[in-house]
């Protein structure tokens, strides 16, 4: 997990410290994150995710496609509207 993290920061050529600041935190709290020293809390991995366009499972190498789910599978798994 902690690598993917890297290489989607990296991919989009962003420093830590720029991608600290996009998350309102330091830097030092953010590479906690990515070589794993600190759990990344729920709020981070949503904002993540949203910031990358992807779902928090490719976040967490639950799945290996990065495209988020579509709308009407997180309607089915919720039951929502």
């Amino acid at each position: 997990m902690y690598r993917r993290l890297r290489d989607l920061r990296e991919d989009r050529e962003l420093s830590q410290t720029k991608l600290a600041k996009i998350l309102g935190m330091s830097q030092t709290g953010y590479s906690k994150y990515e070589t794993g020293e600190n759990d990344i809390p729920t709020a981070i991995l949503i904002k993540l995710a949203a910031f990358y366009g992807t779902s928090i499972d490719y976040l967490l190498d639950q799945t290996d496609q990065p495209a988020p789910y579509p709308a009407s599978h997180h309607k089915k798994r919720t039951g929502s509207d």
